[in-house]
């Protein structure tokens, strides 16, 4: 699993979902539901919390830090959350949208000419919804790691290399589009490096200076950081791992340049759910640029899915919740919230078992449903 990749894709239309009213589920069956995470998903190990009404009613850990030492996962450890970053860019697109400096649906063209082919062609809103068409880069062969000399190469060299957002983009373009501009949806990590360059061309700031400046300081997420090219995890932490023939193989330092504006996030499962309460709960956005980012277009069947502008809206069986998933070689991480900002689940796994790794989305769809709707009563 890749920088930003949808870890929905083994496998969000506009409308508010109803705020649960099921009381917050009792701790034994969260934590039940954490530990199929490690179990019948083979995770190394797994945190998690439940936020209700701003506080945290549930955290719980499963499994270990380190295959190694045998220490348990810290519940408070940072983690790398990868394509959860593309809600923290959009936030910042859309704050400049909500400035004048930015039309939604001008054509990517008018502020990076030449970036991309069919500029012209192609509006702000359909890069951040992905309906633009514009290829995944990390389709391209060079970042296909299946095989074990494909994951040794990765272990060895691609892990430690800079890569510059404008050379990715040029990967992703240089491959068939999808579809014509508006006439489909396909989840691309390309779309959101072009947002981080189109955020440096509006304010002459960086991308991750912006997300620094409007998100992170202001909701005081202390322990949430855009690292660059810095290849630590800096905080107490789980590790993660590829399997490789001959045993697991440390993945947790790298260059997560390879990620970028599309998934080089760090967080904890604290810092994240106060995000998502704070982004629907209408502290982050403007009503009207929360309405724009909660309009959505048809994704993914299944799981049921539909895509705003860098938000994800997932069915559960009482009603709709918000977030995004996100994937990075050692880490995956899942973050969804009511539409009020009421209550949320922020959840970090690593996979590791790849005879159990089609069991992970489903046992975290099951964990998410059982944090917004409760137990499922014995038939």
């Amino acid at each position: 699993m890749v920088a930003g990749a949808s870890v929905f894709a083994l496998a969000p239309g506009a409308g508010a979902a109803t705020p649960p009213t099921v009381p917050v589920p009792q701790r034994t069956a969260l934590q039940q539901g954490l530990d199929a995470l490690t179990g019948r998903a083979g995770a190394s190990g797994a945190i998690a919390e439940v936020r209700d009404h701003g506080r945290a009613v549930w955290r719980g850990t499963s499994g270990v830090a380190d295959l190694a030492t045998r220490q348990p996962a810290p519940v408070d450890g940072e983690f790398r959350a990868g394509s959860v970053t593309k809600t923290f860019v959009a936030t910042v697109v859309l704050q400049l949208s909500a400035e004048h400096r930015i039309d939604l649906d001008e054509p990517i063209e008018r502020h990076l000419p030449g970036l991309v082919p069919n500029g012209g062609n192609i509006t702000v809103r359909q890069v951040m919804n992905h309906t633009a068409g514009l290829a995944d880069f990390l389709e391209d062969p060079r970042f296909a790691y299946e095989s074990d000399e494909a994951l040794r190469r990765l272990l060895a060299v691609d892990r430690w290399q800079t890569l510059q957002a404008r050379d990715l983009i040029a990967i992703g373009v240089s491959r068939q589009p999808y579809f014509p501009p508006g006439q489909g949806w396909h989840y691309s990590n390309t779309d959101y490096l072009v947002l981080g360059e189109l955020v440096q061309r509006v304010t002459g700031n960086g991308w991750r200076t912006e997300v620094n400046r409007r998100v992170l300081q202001p909701l005081g997420l202390r322990h949430t950081f855009l690292p660059g090219t810095a290849t630590a995890v800096p905080g107490p932490h789980s590790h993660g791992y590829l399997a490789l023939s001959g045993g697991p193989a440390d993945i947790t330092e790298l260059n997560p340049s390879m990620a970028g504006a599309a998934g080089e996030l760090i967080s904890t499962t604290d810092d994240l759910a106060r995000f998502n309460a704070a982004l629907l709960g209408g502290r982050v956005l403007a009503p009207a640029q929360l309405a724009e980012m909660t309009t959505t277009v048809a994704a993914d069947e299944q799981p049921p899915t539909r895509y705003g502008l860098g938000l994800m809206q997932l069915r559960t069986s009482c009603g709709e919740v918000w977030g995004h998933p996100g994937g990075i070689h050692g880490y995956v991480t899942y973050l969804f919230g009511d539409r009020s900002g009421t209550r949320q689940i922020a959840i970090s796994a690593n996979p590791y078992d790849p005879q159990k790794g089609a069991e992970l989305t489903p046992a975290v769809l099951d964990l998410i449903d059982l944090t917004f709707c409760g137990p499922k009563s014995a038939s």
